[in-house]
């Protein structure tokens, strides 16, 4: 059963425009939600971006004055599954869903007393199928039909006229099956010590039917076994595998990590994808972060932010706090911070603040001035005709 589902008529339906939700065989690998999480890439890729999306302190605001004033995290964002989901926990998962299959769905199961969701619920993908019909779109979660206002549910990746995300697992099957078929061929391999399909030939006379289904018995047994097979000079062993294929599977596997990548959003050299005759460098470790904020992450960031503003009530806003992803080194930082103090555009108690540090208090000014001497001003007098 596919994941999206239409009524017939004029239109393409959905299963044309979008891969279903049904295993897909590349290769000799079933490539799925699930088997494609084998693929050390995707596992890479998807970790990392729900590890810094889920880490980013999640802060409400509302605009005062044209300014953007914080208020009170509502508990949904605190808590949002309950008081054993709390919310990194949450973020990470459905952000985990959100990057390999364009979506993720919770039931409903609270909400307070202006009726925003007090607590949703997270399901599995393969629970769900989303139902489009010329009224609406309906969800079958678990055998159980729920309206649109009963389930959460998130989307990334999205085309016009289809109500789902678009997976990137199911448009990088063929990628993954590649390198899913290059393992379980090394599975093979190694699991049969190392032992390829191959014809056994006796090159000094010709054997009947029995004699080569006995030889046969026995060179198997051995072998799987991972015992010695012992013959006389007069057979000779020919692998069928051409040694190509045998050597390169190392070179695909290599290959195949940077494809992955640019499947899911992430610079190869984050997850460790060497490509051969291409190299980066960057000034520092924030001018890197930066630039894979603005380039990849941010805009899965506004869209987590404007599905999350949903659950609070306007004009209040949501916004990840991603300045943990560009921290400085501590030379660059307090370099920063000076040069905004003597710029005035930051007072000391805010650059205090900024450190989780507490504002100076008389008696620190005051060794302050006795170590390094009080501070140096110019003394001014009236001019003549000064008014007093």
């Amino acid at each position: 059963m596919s994941l999206f589902t239409r009524r017939s008529g004029p239109h393409p339906t959905a299963d044309q425009l979008i891969p279903t939700r049904t295993d897909r065989r590349v290769g000799i690998a079933t490539v799925t939600n699930e088997t494609a999480l084998r693929h050390s890439a995707i596992w890479s890729c998807l970790r990392l971006r729900a590890n810094l999306v889920s880490t980013m302190p999640v802060d409400v605001y509302r605009r005062v004055g044209g300014l953007k004033v914080e208020v009170p995290t509502p508990p949904v964002l605190v808590t949002p599954g309950g008081d054993r989901v709390g919310i990194q926990e949450w973020l990470y998962a459905t952000q985990f869903d959100l990057d390999r299959a364009g979506n993720c769905f919770g039931l409903i199961t609270a909400r307070d007393g202006l009726g925003l969701p007090a607590r949703i619920d997270l399901v599995s993908l393969a629970d769900v199928s989303v139902l489009h019909r010329a009224d609406g779109i309906t969800y079958r979660i678990g055998g159980t039909v729920y309206q649109p206002d009963e389930v959460w549910h998130e989307r990334q990746y999205t085309v016009a006229g289809l109500p789902v995300g678009l997976s990137p697992v199911a448009y990088a099957s063929w990628s993954i099956g590649e390198y899913l078929s290059i393992q379980q061929f090394a599975l093979d391999w190694f699991g049969g010590g190392a032992i390829p399909s191959a014809h056994l030939r006796n090159t000094a006379k010709t054997i009947t039917a029995d004699q080569a289904d006995e030889t046969k018995r026995r060179f198997k047994s051995a072998t799987q076994n991972r015992d010695l097979f012992v013959t006389g000079n007069d057979w000779e062993y020919k692998p069928i595998q051409a040694e190509a294929s045998a050597a390169g599977w190392v070179d695909a596997k290599r290959f195949g990590i940077g494809d992955i990548a640019r499947f899911f959003d992430v610079p190869g050299d984050l997850i460790d994808a060497g490509v051969s005759g291409s190299s980066m460098t960057y000034a520092n470790i924030s001018q890197r972060n930066l630039q894979f904020l603005i380039m990849n992450l941010g805009p899965a960031i506004f869209r987590r932010e404007d599905a999350l503003s949903r659950l609070t009530s306007r004009p209040r806003f949501v916004k990840l706090n991603s300045d943990a992803l560009l921290r400085m080194d501590p030379a660059a930082r307090a370099q920063a911070i000076r040069t905004q103090i003597e710029a005035r555009v930051l007072a000391p108690s805010e650059a205090r603040a900024l450190e989780d540090r507490q504002p100076f208090t008389d008696a620190q000014l005051a060794e302050f001035d006795r170590l390094f001497g009080g501070p140096k001003t110019t003394p001014t007098t009236a001019t003549s005709g000064a008014l007093s």
